[in-house]
Parts: structure tokens; C-alpha cells; sequence
């Protein structure tokens, strides 16, 4: 049977996990720390697991493959180099691991994401000896781009540019250009230092599209360095776990609050999210919450904006719901949410004074308020917010506006200027979040729900940083 590779997708994070058979024993690759998943898809194909792999140590999320390991009697392979407090397997470059007679991994030494990063060849028999079949390559050479190189920090961010463009090289020479790719990072992930061109790709492809192919070094390290933008403030968390070994994850339900606990929470200083889509939270919500809506990266921003530690409470209209958000959660180490309630807004409130809207509108109406035309029932817009990220506001932005990037925004309230705001992104999303903490901080607050690429054709004039 020829080799077949199986991806656990998990988009919230942005990244890809992978079990790879040849019908009868799997690999996993990079596995994330629910690990259900990646022994569903086993069970499903009546495989053992019998070697989960560890390209690198991950700083965006807490790895399941310690865990994985222990239940299944796999082998873990992990870069020698690394110095992890548990048993493994070590590994480094030039070693070959046969996992049946039909599979063979090549390990191959791609430092720039980390220092110690490895990839993986996959090889499968042949009636002539063994094809390379692709390569795992974690958070190296990516779908038209390549891994970040300054999350081991700014310090050593350089030497692993120069390092990540000699690995994709490697790669190449190293690699047919029919041999697949398969990535970690890219596809969403702040790991990556850009945002990955497709949904496939082969070591061919990367030839022609991937600039770290087609630039010399110099030139490599220059434009990837320029374009990196902020990355998650919990990612200083996860390699710290994920060297120590992780524990495994307790998804139970968690703890139920009534109305009056869900008071106490909140004026105690404890964060209080509520994961219904942004339109339900603005409809009607417990004053004093947070929104951010299990449709988009939930898991991401929170880790981002909280001070890591403080107690976390879910709101939702479901029990599933709640269930989702923890398995979220888990993968970046918030471990137990401190408790849950479910249903409406209304069920949420000690009394109706709790309960609040937020008003939402579109870039066609802030343009006429600009022009002093206010709508009917929304107030004028003193302020405009852009909460993006660097990098989008440096694209284009509104001429006028005030930029808080949105994890900086719970430390830079006070810098909001005076008078009524209204708050973007490129979507809705972070601005609902983004209203929430204003509204939280006594602001009269209009969210504008709508995607960014609209601004301009509302009338509103847009300028580039650049």
C-alpha cells in the first residue's frame, strides 16, 4: 500500500498535524495536545501508532506528543539537542529511523525557526530500494514562505534568518521536485512570517514561488526580517511547557456560575468571556464582559490580552459550546476555565441594570458621519480606532485614524482620545473585542462591522505608512 498522509487541521492556531501509514503502523507529526483526535483518525484506519515526532519545540502551542507517546507506546522523537526534561528518543541529522518495510524517516538538520529544528523525510519502499515520498518540515521551509525566525528572541533573530534560508536550500537540493511538503506553520499561525500561498505544494513548487528559493541569503534575511510583525504574548509560555513535559489535558466540564457568582468574577477583576457571535453580544450582553466569538481565533487573542494566569470564565448559549472553547484553550496551556454558564444574556444578569447593547454600523456610515452627517441613533465619530496589527495599518489605513494594535489595547485605554469611538479591524472581529474593553472602560463605543477592503469604496480616504 502506498503511504497515505492524514491532516489534523487545527485553524484556530493555524496549524497542521500529521499521521502518515502504510495501512497497518502510523507516524504522527507535531500533534497538538488533544490527542483524541489524531487516535480517531488512527482507530479509523486500523493503524498503530508507533512513532510520534517532534519537529521542533513549539512555541505556539503545548504539545501532545509526550502524551501520545505514553498512551500508545510509541517511540518520541525529539531533537537531541534540546534539553527536555523527560524520556525520548533522541534524534539529529543524518539519522534514519525505519519504521515498517515499507516506511523509512530521514532526519534532517533545518535550524532558522529554532536552533535545533528537524525535519523529516519520508521515504517509502520501492521495487529498487526506498522514494522519498516528502517531508515534514515543521516550521522550516513552508507553503511560499518560511517559519519566523525571532520568537528565540530579537537577539538571535538574524543568525536564524541566515540559517532558515541555508535549511530550504538544503531541502531542495536534498529533494526531488515531485516530493510533497508538509508544513506545521502557515496557514494562519503566528509562527509563520507569512501567510502560506496555497493549500498544498511539492519542493518543485517552492522552487518557483518561494522566495526563500529565489533570493540570494542577504536579501532573505533583509525582507523576512522587515516584514515580521508581533507575535502572541503566551507564546513565552509554551516552550517553557513544552521542554518540561506536558501534563495531560482534563476536558470535563467545568464548574457552573449563577448570576450573582458571575458579579463577584468580574468585580474581582477576573475575565468573564462571552463566545457568542459578535451581532448576539451586541444584540444584549453582561456589561463588563469580553467578547470573543468561538468563530474566529478565540483562543489566540485571549491568550494574547490577558495577564496570563487570571481566572477565565465562559459564557455561551450551549454546553458544546463551552466544550469547544476548553479543547481551544487547552492547546495554549489554560489548562481549567475557572468556570462556565450557558444560555442567554438575560439568565447572566443579577439584574437587568447588568445587561447592555453595543452598537454596530458600517464604513458607509462612518464616512457620512465624518462628513457630518451622523446617522440616526449613533453618535459622532470623534475617534477613529484601528485596532490591526502593524503590518495592515502600515498597508493601508484610514488617513485620520488613531492605530492600538489590539493586544496592546487593556494597557493603552488611557492613550484612546477623548470623545465617542469608533473601532475597526479588517473584519469585525477584534473590533467587537476591542469595543467590549472600551465599553468595559466607560467609552461611548460604535463597532464597525465590516471588512476593511470596503472603507475606500465608502468615500473614506485610506493612506499607506509606507
Amino acid at each position: 500500500m502506498a503511504v497515505q498522509v492524514s491532516i489534523v487541521e487545527t485553524s484556530s492556531l493555524g496549524d497542521r498535524s500529521y499521521l502518515a501509514s502504510d495501512g497497518r503502523v502510523a507516524i504522527v507529526i507535531d500533534p497538538q495536545r488533544d490527542i483524541d483526535r489524531v487516535m480517531h483518525f488512527a482507530g479509523a484506519l486500523g493503524v498503530r501508532i508507533t512513532h510520534v515526532l517532534e519537529t521542533h519545540i513549539h512555541n505556539d502551542y503545548v504539545s501532545g506528543g509526550l502524551d501520545l507517546a505514553r498512551i500508545t507506546g510509541a517511540q518520541y522523537l525529539v531533537a537531541a539537542a534540546d534539553e527536555v526534561r523527560f524520556e525520548r528518543t533522541p534524534v539529529s541529522d543524518g539519522d534514519q529511523v525505519i519504521v515498517s518495510d515499507s516506511l523509512r524517516l530521514r532526519v534532517i538538520g533545518t535550524p532558522g525557526h529554532t536552533f535545533h529544528h528537524l525535519s523529516y523525510v519520508l521515504d517509502e519502499a520501492t521495487g529498487g530500494g526506498w522514494r522519498p515520498a516528502g517531508v515534514f518540515t515543521g516550521g522550516s521551509l513552508l507553503f511560499g514562505t518560511t517559519g519566523r525566525t525571532d520568537l528565540l528572541g530579537e537577539q538571535h533573530a538574524h543568525e536564524l534568518a541566515h540559517h532558515q534560508h541555508a535549511s530550504a536550500k538544503r531541502l531542495a537540493d536534498l529533494l526531488p521536485d515531485g516530493a510533497e511538503v508538509w508544513p506545521t506553520h502557515g496557514f494562519g499561525s503566528f509562527c509563520s512570517a507569512s501567510q502560506s500561498d496555497a493549500p498544498e505544494s511539492t519542493i518543485g513548487r517552492e522552487k518557483e514561488k518561494n522566495q526563500v528559493l529565489r533570493l540570494a541569503a542577504d536579501d532573505f534575511v533583509t525582507e523576512t526580517l522587515a516584514g515580521l510583525d508581533a507575535y502572541p504574548a503566551y507564546y513565552a509560555h509554551m516552550g517553557v511547557q513544552n521542554l518540561a513535559g506536558p501534563a495531560p489535558v482534563d476536558l470535563t466540564p467545568v464548574t457552573r456560575a449563577d448570576a450573582a457568582e458571575l458579579r463577584e468574577r468580574m468585580a474581582e477583576g477576573e475575565w468573564v468571556v462571552d463566545l457568542r457571535h459578535r451581532k448576539a453580544y451586541a444584540a444584549s450582553h453582561l456589561a463588563g464582559t469580553v467578547s470573543l466569538g468561538l468563530d474566529g481565533p478565540m483562543a489566540t487573542w485571549l491568550g494574547w490580552l490577558i495577564e496570563w494566569g487570571v481566572p477565565i470564565t465562559l459564557l455561551a448559549e450551549t454546553p458544546q459550546q463551552v466544550a469547544d472553547a476548553q479543547r481551544e484553550l487547552v492547546r495554549i496551556g489554560i489548562d481549567r476555565p475557572a468556570a462556565q454558564a450557558t444560555g442567554e444574556a438575560e439568565q447572566w444578569a443579577a439584574d437587568p441594570g447588568q445587561l447592555r447593547e453595543l452598537r454596530m454600523s458600517d464604513f458607509v456610515a462612518l464616512a457620512a458621519a465624518r462628513e457630518g452627517h451622523v446617522p440616526a441613533g449613533l453618535p459622532g465619530a470623534d475617534v477613529v480606532l484601528d485596532v490591526r496589527m502593524t503590518n495592515e495599518w502600515r498597508t493601508s489605513h484610514i488617513y485620520g485614524a488613531v492605530h492600538i494594535p489590539l493586544p496592546d489595547l487593556p494597557q493603552r485605554l488611557v492613550d484612546v482620545p477623548d470623545g465617542a469611538v469608533w473601532v475597526h479591524c479588517g473584519s469585525g472581529y477584534r473590533a467587537t473585542a476591542a469595543a467590549s474593553l472600551l465599553a468595559n472602560a466607560g467609552r461611548e463605543v460604535v463597532v464597525i462591522n465590516d471588512t476593511f477592503d470596503q472603507a475606500k469604496a465608502a468615500g473614506l480616504k485610506t493612506v499607506s505608512a509606507a
